[in-house]
């Protein structure tokens, strides 16, 4: 009797959350979001509020925040939220980047950042009056970011330019319909050098991730054929990697 009375009271207990005895991190996500604007590679940074006790004060920093335990159901639907909070659209691409983790980076308290980085079209029009969107000459940000927001975007870049290398990631940089010199010119921004149009026309058309629409671009010079990335392709791996010309 005594043995089956425990057992109910352990069965009552079971699957009850227990009350936590260690202090717990601050645990935010941050997005590093890229767009083509004006022939350059840029991200979207904002400006930090100068409220009481707001760490970095009007310094600029990645988009992010912390996790809604109430909205998001996992690391990724909050970065995803983030996104769509700043830039009022989904990523056709977001990417998880790592993690920083210290007891300093912020001086509110021991604090985790999950970091992912997105890639969006251009979408033009205004943005939020303390956001805007930063050039990144040579593949470098000049300005210094909060907390350690600097690291993370410089992993962001040099991650982006390795990806390019070798895979079809600045078709998510284009609009709905581009020509193939567009796609070409996009890369070449993101690599930081030309590329030989004869084999890049090549490779990405037996890649089988654009398809032509029934329209054409017409200009001063002869029409071009417009594409679109095929609806729910996955990014395409290339065998080699875009080699710099000899």
């Amino acid at each position: 009797m005594a043995g089956e009375a425990l057992g109910k009271d352990i069965g009552k207990d079971f699957g009850k959350p227990r009350q936590l005895d260690f202090p717990r991190p601050l645990t935010t996500v941050d997005v590093v979001i890229f767009a083509i604007r004006d022939d350059s590679l840029r991200v979207l940074l904002v400006q930090r509020p100068a409220g009481e006790g707001e760490p970095f004060p009007h310094a600029w920093a990645l988009p992010g925040g912390f996790v809604d335990v109430a909205k998001d159901r996992d690391l990724a639907a909050c970065a995803a939220r983030k996104l769509r909070e700043k830039t009022g659209v989904t990523s056709p691409y977001l990417e998880q980047l790592g993690s920083w983790g210290s007891a300093t980076r912020d001086p509110r308290g021991w604090s985790a950042t999950h970091a992912y980085f997105a890639l969006i079209p251009d979408q033009g029009g205004e943005l939020a009056s303390d956001a805007r969107w930063f050039p990144l000459p040579g593949g470098r940000l000049k300005d210094k970011l909060a907390f350690d927001h600097g690291d993370i975007l410089a992993t962001a870049i040099q991650r982006l330019r390795n990806k390019v290398e070798y895979t079809s990631l600045p078709a998510y940089l284009m609009p709905a319909e581009f020509t193939l010199p567009d796609l070409q010119r996009v890369y070449e921004i993101v690599l930081d050098r030309p590329l030989e149009k004869s084999a890049f026309r090549t490779r990405i058309l037996s890649a089988d991730m654009i398809e032509p629409v029934a329209k054409m671009r017409r200009g001063p010079n002869r029409p071009a054929q417009l594409y679109r990335l095929k609806k729910g392709r996955a990014p395409v791996y290339f065998v080699r990697t875009f080699n710099p010309p000899e």
